[in-house]
């Protein structure tokens, strides 16, 4: 079981993987990308510009978790865990403490980030609906995401405080 979870959270184009990749490095944790845990099904779904639903994330949290399970190191997981009951779901099923840090930006930021990047499965089409469903966590350490990643690392590892 993994010592701890940091799970790097927001809606897509936001940056988890980018933001999450660096805190990983600088605490020396594995890093994990949720999206790679998708089955075809799913990306095939957002990629056709159709939002997932919750019965469709079901299989993806459960694989994300026997992979955590199965860790014995922290890891930081770049996963958009949007709502509350995805965020309930890996809470059940992952052993290990949780911690959550949310990717705030702008629409108009995160649409031209979603634009401008290539060969990813979820559309900017899919960008309203990552919206809609976005219910942030009370708990959540929040950073905005215009700052460089360098500075968002920082910031987190210091609400993170020591380790």
């Amino acid at each position: 079981m993994a010592e701890k979870v940091i799970i790097v959270m927001g809606v897509s184009g936001s940056g988890k993987s980018s933001v999450g990749s660096a805190l990983g490095a600088a605490i020396r944790a594995d890093f994990i990308d949720a999206d790679d845990y998708h089955p075809p099904a799913n990306r095939e779904k957002q990629a056709a510009g159709i939002p997932l639903t919750n019965e469709d994330r079901k299989g993806w949290i459960a694989a994300i978790a026997a992979d955590l399970n199965a860790r014995p190191a922290s890891c930081v997981l770049a996963c958009s865990a949007l709502n509350a009951t995805v965020r309930g779901w890996l809470a059940e099923q992952i052993a290990a403490p949780l911690t959550y840090v949310l990717l705030e930006g702008e629409k108009a930021l995160i649409a031209e980030r979603m634009k401008a990047r290539k060969g990813h499965f979820m559309p900017a089409s899919l960008l309203d609906s990552q919206f809609a469903a976005l219910e942030p966590p009370e708990e959540a350490i929040r950073v905005n995401i215009e700052k460089p990643v360098e500075t968002l690392v920082a910031e987190i590892r210091a609400a993170l405080g020591p380790s």
